[in-house]
């Protein structure tokens, strides 16, 4: 994304700006909004929620002018009202693609169906879409990628979580010629798989988080999406079901991630991973090369003897980067990532024993956490992504991964394009009928 901050600013000095649509004021909208504030070329001009309360409190934060905010319940409304200045804030989310106005729509709501629906209509109206659920693109992002280029459009996860920060490393080790070993992040909470909001609540407001959020990470299920998300978009695979996640600090990272034939944890090269140590917040990749003049080159630079080498960011900014997706998108037409093809994925597992009849709650519950695999190898289990609001159709004992088979699931809008991207991907779909199909949804 270098040169960005040059071409943004030739887009304020000429009076423009690329207008975003904001769908979701909670934690991660309010601090879009108040990044995007400090940037050039860029203006918000559309806010979205469930209710306007929610949007105006966020709003006010992030320091917007509330006398400039006007309610508006459809597209029409909304396309005049942005056109005479003002910032629009609606409650139907739905609205949002179809006002011409708005160049890009950011969504931030952390619920994969508002996502999947509102990127559907957002491609279909040509309109870039930049997100933050990383949950949604492990689940059917192979097929809005596609959908996204058919449209003539971008599709992109949003810069600043972990797994952008991680591709940031990988595409500069690899556009190098460098052999990647592994790839990885530090995890920021220690990792108990059957955590639940009950357990979490007196640190969550100890904390001031949500429990159901808190939870999500200690229970692993966030590092696994994580983790899939960098799979998918560059094809590392997890080295064994559920990653190694070392202890292990930053200095030791070099010894602990290689193979084992040379006392490293590692049955293969090309891994992705975390660590819980002090490498929080940050991200790394280990590389090596066979050519003995880099390697007398990175000793001269510092880099160590080899034959690995390491490579650390060692900060994320979360949503205040984001908006540079935003940029990147409107500006060269380029996603910041997307998942390339299924590579891995991330299963519910039971966190309790589970009967006929019970429905499964939603990640960082209370019935199932996440663990990440190699695709092939997981296929028939219940992925993470449709698993909220299943329901139980045979006894599930804890720890044990849920099948398919064990439930019923909620037909909504991101299992109606999960089944039409496993079409697609077992080669029973082309790519212009599942393209068709995934448009036709909505």
């Amino acid at each position: 994304m270098l040169g960005l901050n040059t071409e943004l600013e030739a887009l304020e000095n000429r009076g423009t700006k690329i207008k975003i649509g904001l769908i979701g004021t909670g934690q991660m909208g309010t601090d879009m909004m108040s990044q995007i504030s400090l940037m050039k070329g860029l203006k918000i001009v559309l806010l979205s929620d469930r209710t306007i309360d929610r949007v105006k409190r966020s709003a006010e934060i992030a320091g917007i002018d509330l006398g400039k905010l006007k309610e508006v319940k459809d597209p029409e409304e909304g396309e005049r009202l942005i056109r005479e200045g003002y910032t629009v804030v609606t409650t139907d989310y739905k609205i949002v693609p179809h006002i011409p106005e708005i160049d890009v729509v950011l969504e931030a709501t952390g619920d994969p169906n508002v996502g999947a629906e509102t990127c559907l209509l957002s491609l279909k109206n040509k309109k870039h879409f930049v997100t933050l659920s990383v949950e949604m693109d492990i689940t059917v992002g192979v097929l809005l990628h596609h959908v996204a280029n058919h449209m003539g459009v971008v599709y992109t996860l949003a810069a600043g979580d972990e797994p952008p920060a991680i591709k940031e490393l990988y595409d500069f080790a690899s556009s190098m010629g460098l052999e990647i070993i592994a790839a990885g992040k530090g995890k920021n909470n220690p990792l108990d798989r059957f955590a639940t909001p009950d357990t979490l609540l007196a640190t969550a407001r100890e904390r001031g988080i949500d429990p159901v959020r808190l939870t999500e990470f200690v229970d692993g299920t966030k590092t696994m999406v994580e983790m899939a998300a960098v799979s998918n978009a560059t094809g590392l695979v997890p080295d064994i079901r559920g990653m190694h996640g070392p202890h292990v600090s930053a200095k030791d990272l070099l010894r602990v991630f290689d193979v084992k034939e040379r006392g490293g944890i590692l049955n293969r090269k090309g891994i992705v991973d975390y660590v819980i140590g002090d490498l929080k917040p940050g991200v790394f990749l280990i590389f090596t090369t066979d050519h003995p003049r880099i390697r007398e080159a990175l000793v001269l630079r510092d880099m160590g003897n080899g034959p690995n080498y390491l490579l650390i960011r060692p900060y994320h900014l979360c949503s205040m980067e984001a908006p540079l997706s935003v940029a990147l998108a409107y500006i060269e037409g380029k996603p910041t990532m997307y998942s390339i093809n299924q590579v891995s994925d991330v299963v519910a597992v039971a966190k309790k024993d589970l009967k006929p009849g019970e429905k499964l709650d939603y990640i960082g519950g209370r019935t199932f956490f996440g663990t990440v695999d190699v695709y092939e190898n997981v296929k028939g289990a219940l992925p993470i992504g449709l698993a909220k609001n299943a329901r139980v159709t045979a006894p599930i004992s804890r720890g044990e991964i849920i099948k398919l088979s064990d439930v019923q699931l909620e037909e909504n809008i991101v299992y109606r394009l999960w089944s039409i991207q496993a079409d697609f991907l077992s080669g029973n779909l082309g790519e212009k009928a599942a393209v068709e199909k995934a448009l036709d949804l909505i």
